[in-house]
């Protein structure tokens, strides 16, 4: 005979939920701690240059091509579309109004015609300036937290979890001495 449950709706749903949270992993235990703190760290990190963006009509992916075309001036739109990871159509939009608001310039190719390479206006480099300033405001803030040591731990912890197999130009550079605006 089947068991019946009497509880309500709700106190079922908070059974559940205190259920998922005691749960153990089949495979070992979940870090949900630093999952967490990830998610939330992402989201305030990025949140300061949102609401920045929102005046000029930009979204996060407004942000990226900007950032990504400012460090690593001459960027081919090949290997921009390879570094972000998203659509020749999403690149397209995005870098359409880049373009015609005067952030970023196409040129072509010295030796290949075909070639599109992309460099930030005085504009663009304005806006990147801005939205940089306020991102380094909130590390520094949480670094003054760690200590001095703590910069070096990090920036270990967060290259190791970038997939080192990854063939984005980009992260070569950045791995390698490579110069890059500064």
């Amino acid at each position: 005979m089947a068991d019946i449950n009497f509880s309500s709706p709700q106190q079922a749903s908070e059974s559940r939920t205190a259920d998922a949270r005691q749960t153990p992993a089949r495979d070992g235990t979940l870090r949900w701690d630093i999952i967490e703190l990830l998610f939330f760290a992402y989201r305030d990190f990025v949140g300061d240059a949102d609401h920045e963006l929102e005046a000029f009509g930009f979204g996060r992916a407004h942000h990226r091509v900007l950032h990504f075309v400012y460090r690593y001036p001459g960027l081919k739109v090949a290997d921009l579309l390879d570094v972000l990871r998203i659509t020749k159509q999403s690149l397209g939009r995005v870098l359409k109004q880049l373009l015609d608001e005067g952030y970023i310039v196409q040129k072509t190719g010295n030796n290949d015609r075909r070639q599109r390479l992309l460099y930030a206006t005085a504009k663009g480099e304005a806006l990147v300036a801005k939205l940089a300033t306020l991102q380094t405001k909130r590390i520094d803030r949480a670094l003054e937290e760690i200590g001095p040591a703590g910069a070096d731990t990090v920036r270990r912890f967060l290259r190791a979890m970038i997939d080192r197999d990854d063939p984005d130009k980009v992260l070569e550079t950045i791995f390698s001495t490579a110069t890059v605006k500064e």
